[in-house]
C-alpha cells in the first residue's frame, strides 16, 4: 500500500508543478479538462491560432450610466443618446495597458503593422504559430477530440500571464475555449401538418399586425427609420424567397429588398437551394412586418469560443464580438436589430460573455434597440423526465442546473419567449426559454417585477436550480408558432422564439416610425422604458409553463414571469404610451 500511495502523491505533485506558472507569471484563466473531449498529441510548431486580446475597459460602468440615463423615460437626459465617437472613448483601454501590452508583443517581434485593433482598441487580434502563443502565455497547446464526432482542435486548460501585464488584460481567446467549426441549426423547430383551427388561422403571417393592434398603420419611407437582421453559420437569405413571401402576404412590397452586408467575408449565395430556413424567416417577418422601413441583412462568417457541455454537443456558438466589432465601426446602425441565435450560457466562457453583453451596452447608448430570442428548451433541455434531463454544469462538478441562454440573459438586451393560439398562451410545441442568468445580476430596472414573480414560488422550489438573483429572462413575448414562410420556393410552417424576435423588432421598428414621425428619438434600449411606462402596452399572458431538466420549469403568471416575461406587444397602445 505504501509504495502506492507514494505513487499516488508523486503523480499529483507532478501534476501540480506542471499547472504552476513559471517565474514572473500568473495563472489568468485555469478549467477543468472539457466533458466529451480527449486530450492527444501536441501540435505542429506552425500551427497558425488567431488569437485575440481583450483589453480592460475601465470607465464601462460611466458608459453603463449614461446607457441607463438616455434609456430611462422619467430622467431629464431621456433619448439623448451618445455618438459613436464618445462611446468609443468610454470603453477604451487605459493608455497604461495599451502600452504595456505593446511592449508585451514587441517583446515577441509584432510590430503595429501586425496588429489588428478594434475601432475602441479595446481588442487586439494577431495571428502567431502556436508555439509562440505558447511562449507568450506560459503554456502548453494540445491537439483535443471529441469523442462523439471525431472533430479535433487545439486548446491548452490553463494559460498565464507575466505578473506586470496580468491587470492589463481581460481575456485571451482561443486558449482555454474548446470549439468546434460544425455548421449548426438554429432554434428553429418544424411543423409540417396542416393548419386545422381557425385560432392557428389567425396567426403566423403578416396578421400579426391584427393580432397586435398594428393593422392599418404605414410607415413613412420619408423618415430615417432602419431595421436590421443579423446571420450567422452560412445562414443565407434569399431574395427569390422573400418575393414569394411578399406576393403571398405582403404584395405591395413586391420587388423590394434589403441592404446586403458582409462581416469579416460573411455571404449570401443566392442559390435557392442553399436559403437557410432562418435566415428566410428573420427577413421575411421583420422587413414583412416593417415594409417600407429600410432594412439589413448581415451575414458573419467564423465561430467563436465555446465550451462543450452535455445539451450542447456541437458548436452552435456564433461569431458575437466579430459582428460587435463590425457594426460599432459603422456611423449609422439600424435602430432596431434582431438575432435569432442563443448559446447555452454556461458554453460561454464568463469573460467573453461579459465583454460582448459590453458590446450590446454600447449599441443601447447609441440608441439602438438589441432584441434577442430566448431559446426553445424552457428552463434547459426542453425534457420534464428527471431520467433522462440533460442539464449539468461543465464546470467539473456534473451538477443538475437549469441552463439559461446567451445572449438573452445579458442585462443590456431585450429577450423574447414565444407564445402561441389565439387568446395567447405560452407555446407548448416546445417551450419558451426562460430563467436566471448565473452569471449577470438582476438589473434594477426589472427589481420590482422579478422579486414580486419570485414571491410567488413555493418556498425551496427548485434550490440551488437557478440563480435567484440573477437577471431574469425573458422581458417579453410575441407568437411563436407555425409561422408561414416560403423556403428553397416552398411554402412551409415553422416555429421557434427565433420566430417572436423578429416580430418583435418589426414592431418596435412601427414604434420606432411613429416617433421620428414627431420628431422625437428612435426607442434605443427598450427595458427601462417596458419595465416602468411600458407595462400597461403588453398583453400579459398568464397560461403555460416552460419544462425543462428533469422539471415542469415556471408558470406564466399575472405580470412578469420567466416564461412570457411582460407579455407580447400591443402596438395601438405603446405608440400613445411610448
Amino acid at each position: 500500500m505504501r509504495p502506492a500511495f507514494g505513487a499516488l502523491i508523486l503523480a499529483l505533485c507532478s501534476s501540480l508543478v506542471a499547472s504552476l506558472p513559471s517565474p514572473g507569471y500568473r495563472v489568468k484563466e485555469s478549467v477543468a479538462p472539457p466533458r466529451g473531449w480527449t486530450k492527444g498529441d501536441e501540435p505542429a510548431a506552425d500551427h497558425i491560432i488567431v488569437l485575440r486580446i481583450g483589453l480592460p475597459q475601465p470607465n464601462f460602468n460611466v458608459l453603463e450610466q449614461h446607457l441607463f440615463e438616455v434609456s430611462d423615460p422619467d430622467h431629464t437626459r431621456y433619448g439623448q443618446y451618445l455618438s459613436k465617437e464618445k462611446v468609443e472613448e468610454l470603453v477604451a483601454p487605459h493608455p497604461s495597458s495599451l502600452e504595456a501590452v505593446n511592449k508585451w508583443l514587441a517583446s515577441f517581434g509584432l510590430e503595429e503593422a501586425d496588429l489588428a485593433r478594434s475601432p475602441a482598441q479595446d481588442w487586439v487580434t494577431i495571428k502567431v504559430p502556436v508555439k509562440t502563443v505558447e511562449k507568450m502565455l506560459d503554456t502548453k497547446y494540445n491537439v483535443w477530440k471529441h469523442t462523439a464526432s471525431g472533430d479535433v482542435l487545439v486548446r491548452t486548460t490553463s494559460y498565464s500571464l507575466p505578473a506586470e501585464l496580468y491587470d492589463h488584460i481581460d481575456v485571451i481567446q482561443p486558449t482555454t475555449m474548446f470549439g468546434r467549426l460544425k455548421t449548426a441549426k438554429s432554434t428553429i423547430v418544424w411543423n409540417d401538418d396542416e393548419e386545422t383551427s381557425s385560432a392557428a388561422a389567425k396567426v403566423g403571417t403578416i396578421t400579426d399586425t391584427q393580432l397586435y393592434n398594428a393593422e392599418g398603420y404605414t410607415p413613412s419611407p420619408k423618415v430615417k427609420n432602419s431595421i436590421g437582421i443579423t446571420a450567422y453559420l452560412e445562414e443565407f437569405a434569399n431574395i427569390q424567397d422573400l418575393q414569394s413571401f411578399y406576393a403571398d402576404q405582403r404584395p405591395d412590397a413586391l420587388n423590394s429588398s434589403f441592404n446586403f452586408v458582409s462581416v469579416n467575408g460573411g455571404i449570401n449565395d443566392q442559390n435557392l437551394t442553399l436559403s437557410g430556413a432562418e435566415a428566410a424567416l428573420d427577413v421575411q417577418f421583420a422587413f414583412g412586418l416593417s415594409y417600407p422601413i429600410n432594412s439589413t441583412f448581415w451575414s458573419t462568417a467564423g465561430r467563436p469560443p465555446f465550451k462543450p457541455d452535455t445539451p450542447t454537443p456541437t458548436n452552435t456558438n456564433e461569431p458575437y464580438v466579430d459582428w460587435l466589432d463590425f457594426v460599432l465601426a459603422q456611423k449609422e446602425v439600424p435602430l432596431s436589430i434582431s438575432t435569432s441565435y442563443g448559446d447555452d450560457e454556461q458554453t460561454v466562457p464568463r469573460d467573453y460573455a461579459r465583454r460582448a453583453c459590453n458590446g450590446f451596452a454600447q449599441l443601447g447608448a447609441r440608441g439602438v434597440s438589441v432584441i434577442f430570442s430566448s431559446g426553445d428548451y424552457g428552463v434547459g433541455d426542453g425534457n420534464a423526465d428527471p431520467a433522462t434531463q440533460e442539464c449539468f454544469t461543465n464546470d467539473g462538478r456534473n451538477a443538475t442546473r437549469f441552463i439559461p441562454v446567451f445572449p438573452a440573459t445579458c442585462p443590456y438586451v431585450t429577450s423574447v419567449g414565444g407564445t402561441q393560439s389565439v387568446p395567447e398562451v405560452a407555446v407548448s410545441r416546445f417551450y419558451s426559454g426562460g430563467g436566471f442568468s448565473d452569471y449577470f445580476p438582476r438589473p434594477v430596472y426589472q427589481e420590482i417585477a422579478v422579486r414580486k414573480f419570485l414571491s410567488t414560488l413555493p418556498k425551496g422550489l427548485y434550490k440551488d436550480l437557478y440563480n435567484p438573483h440573477g437577471r431574469g429572462f425573458p422581458d417579453v413575448a410575441a407568437q411563436g408558432d407555425r409561422y408561414r414562410i416560403f423556403l428553397r420556393g416552398v411554402p412551409r410552417s415553422i416555429g421557434g422564439t427565433s420566430a417572436s424576435s423578429p416580430t418583435f423588432a418589426g414592431i418596435v421598428a412601427l414604434l420606432n416610425d411613429h416617433r421620428l414621425r414627431s420628431h422625437r428619438p428612435p426607442l434605443g434600449f427598450l427595458n427601462p422604458l417596458l419595465y416602468t411606462r411600458g407595462l400597461a402596452g403588453f398583453n400579459d399572458i398568464t397560461i403555460g409553463k416552460n419544462p425543462g431538466c428533469g422539471t415542469q420549469g415556471f408558470n406564466a403568471t399575472a405580470g412578469w414571469d420567466p416564461v412570457t416575461g411582460l407579455g407580447t406587444p400591443n402596438f395601438g397602445k405603446l405608440k400613445d404610451l411610448l
